[in-house]
């Protein structure tokens, strides 16, 4: 348990960092209240932890005004692997709900933005400010191929380049 600890703070460490950027885009308008709810993870620039990620998912509910208790499941490098459970809490900016900062170690909070999502809310683009991580996810497990190369577009329109993007398996 404590070298992922050591991980994930190194990981968050890393992420409180600024780099000089033009701001990227969030998504515009935002309703908090319809974001919530379970998202599985269709494809991601993954963090660490998130390495040979299957079956990922992200839940979201609301706990106080401007505060998330976030859920991110995933089995680990096989759909039927060892189930690997985070319970970071998102902490909503007040200048915009699309902005959070995501603790996953007290008190380290890393960046976290919603960059798009779509009107009936059923797709969405997760990324940070560095672009250096990101999270294409929908409410089912699977993805139209033309959605996911339309979101694929958006992520690119935000400044990201994808060459380390990959699939998560979703094998239910």
């Amino acid at each position: 348990m404590r070298p992922m600890l050591l991980i994930v703070s190194l990981i968050m460490l890393n992420a409180c960092q600024t780099t000089p950027t033009a701001p990227i885009e969030v998504a515009d308008p935002f309703d908090l209240d319809r974001f919530m709810g379970q998202w599985y993870v269709i494809a991601n620039i993954p963090t660490f932890p998130e390495k040979g990620a299957h079956n990922a998912t992200e839940t979201y509910r609301r706990a106080g005004p401007n505060e998330i208790a976030t859920t991110f499941t995933f089995r680990k490098d096989a759909p039927d692997g060892d189930l690997k459970t985070m319970t970071p809490t998102g902490f909503v900016s007040d200048e915009n709900p699309a902005i959070w900062g995501m603790r996953f170690l007290w008190p380290f909070k890393a960046d976290f933005r919603v960059l798009y999502v779509d009107p009936n809310y059923q797709t969405t683009i997760v990324g940070r400010q560095k672009r250096d991580y990101l999270w294409i996810m929908a409410r089912s497990p699977e993805l139209h191929a033309k959605t996911y190369e339309h979101l694929l577009g958006i992520a690119r329109e935000r400044g990201y380049s994808l060459d380390k993007l990959q699939k998560v398996p979703q094998e239910w």
